[in-house]
């Protein structure tokens, strides 16, 4: 028997995906905190998105990392995804090189783990030291085992003294990495603006990522649905519960990543829903909230 749907208007658990399912004919999903949590993938959230294509919605994996789509692809490759749960793969860094693609010539510098490197292949840019630069594009911290923000501040402070342009290639604050939560380029970036900078922000919640995944459906001959036939699922109220609100759309939340210990939903536990009222009181509110996605 199918699971029953909680009414619209009650903020409550849901038995699974499967209950609101139908109601949708595209899917946008978080990756980070929904699929995996950093080190390993969870098949019941795999499983859900492969049932929901099977029923006939689009599945959009949308994803504030600061690299290409083809990375986070590889990836979900390396830890067992089946390419099945989704149609395509959207990410902030996709994003980042559009705007970074509009501008040739730029000469940036690059505030950010090696890794990610890549997101600037094949553009042309200039890649040079912070004296130089006339842009910083901030993909995150350098070491972001054991650094916070505020060692930044310095460098942060010298920026906003040159009224350095400053693209956030990631927005999140902190994302999952297996049992801890890391500070992402989402956290300069709000330093950056504290200072009084002006930081161009590339993934959710901002509009321009909701925009890419809609034109990501063109590419793939699927028609855009209305805003109210879209959902978009994912673990943070900053990112995936305000910029779906943002974007007309519905949102379905998962307890068990960024919010878990303050919901007390560590692990996939059911969280404690007064608490989840509490987080949601000053602000747009998902559908539903679900400990893991499932089916």
């Amino acid at each position: 028997m199918a699971d029953v749907a909680p009414p619209r208007d009650a903020l409550s658990l849901l038995p699974g995906l499967s209950a609101i399912a139908g109601d949708y004919d595209l899917i946008l999903c978080d990756v980070w905190g929904v699929i995996h949590n950093g080190l390993a993938a969870f098949p019941a959230a795999c499983d859900a998105l492969e049932r929901a294509r099977a029923g006939g919605a689009t599945v959009l994996l949308v994803s504030n990392a600061p690299r290409p789509n083809a990375f986070v692809r590889t990836m979900l490759d390396g830890m067992g995804v089946q390419r099945a749960a989704y149609d395509g793969i959207v990410t902030s860094g996709d994003v980042t090189r559009a705007v970074l693609s509009a501008q040739p010539g730029v000469r940036i510098f690059h505030l950010g783990p090696q890794r990610d490197l890549g997101t600037y292949e094949g553009l042309d840019l200039v890649s040079t030291d912070l004296p130089e630069a006339s842009l910083v594009v901030c993909t995150g911290l350098l070491n972001d085992d054991v650094e916070t923000p505020e060692d930044y501040r310095e460098m942060l402070t010298g920026m906003r003294a040159r009224d350095l342009g400053f693209i956030c290639a990631n927005p999140d604050i902190v994302v999952e990495r297996g049992d801890k939560l890391i500070y992402c380029a989402g956290a300069l970036a709000q330093l950056y603006d504290e200072l009084g900078g002006a930081s161009v922000y590339c993934g959710k919640p901002h509009p321009p990522i909701y925009a890419e995944a809609l034109a990501r459906l063109e590419t793939l001959g699927r028609p855009v649905p209305a805003p109210s036939r879209v959902l978009a699922i994912g673990d943070a109220l900053r990112t995936d519960i305000i910029g779906a609100a943002g974007a007309g759309f519905d949102s379905l939340f998962i307890s068990s990543g960024i919010h878990a210990v303050e919901l007390k939903s560590e692990h996939g536990a059911a969280p404690d829903m007064a608490a989840v009222a509490q987080l949601f009181a000053a602000g747009p509110a998902p559908r539903a909230v679900m400990p893991r996605l499932s089916w």
